[in-house]
């Protein structure tokens, strides 16, 4: 199980017109901010990832009002080909990674998978990933699935994490997920 001393959430490329044309894209940014509030709550570290901002634009203010610090920019696809992305997983030191994001199909899952990879556990939080089509986001959860990584939900990871009613962090937690 995912615990809140091991997790790390990735946040992957939610930000501009993209992140509002994405199939379901209203669920998917509201349960990204259920997530990065959570985590916040819980103390869990967020990796919050930026393709190409000046091209794409920044991540979607529904989102960004809820994350502190600057975010991740990256060129490549999967975030693990970023310096700055890799050095911040030395950093947090964590061995649990909960990706969301879009697209599913590309960076979601070329992210997922060197993490994979590399030797970490990698859930995808199937409710807040998405891709321009309905059939590439299941492509892409298809091909996580067959490698490992295995599917979640907001709510699913959020009360694997708190693991008990008498946690801290429930009430928090509750309220964002009702």
């Amino acid at each position: 199980m995912f615990t809140v001393e091991k997790a790390c959430l990735v946040v992957v490329d939610v930000q501009g017109k993209l992140a509002t044309i994405v199939d379901d894209s209203e669920t998917v940014i509201e349960n990204v901010a259920k997530l990065v509030q959570a985590m916040k709550a819980l103390e869990v570290p967020i990796l919050w990832l930026e393709q190409n901002p000046s091209r794409l634009g920044g991540t979607a203010l529904d989102i960004a009002q809820h994350l502190q610090g600057q975010p991740i920019a990256k060129m490549a696809f999967s975030a693990c080909q970023e310096e700055a992305f890799v050095e911040a997983i030395k950093e947090n030191g964590r061995s649990q990674f909960i990706v969301t994001g879009i697209e599913t199909h590309i960076c979601v899952y070329q992210t997922a998978r060197q993490l994979k990879e590399q030797g970490f556990e990698v859930e995808v939080v199937v409710d807040a990933v998405s891709s321009r089509t309905k059939a590439n986001k299941e492509i892409g959860l298809t091909k996580m699935n067959a490698l490992g990584i295995y599917p979640t939900s907001t709510e699913m990871i959020l009360y694997e994490l708190l693991q008990r009613a008498d946690h801290e962090h429930f009430k928090t937690i509750l309220k964002l997920v009702k």
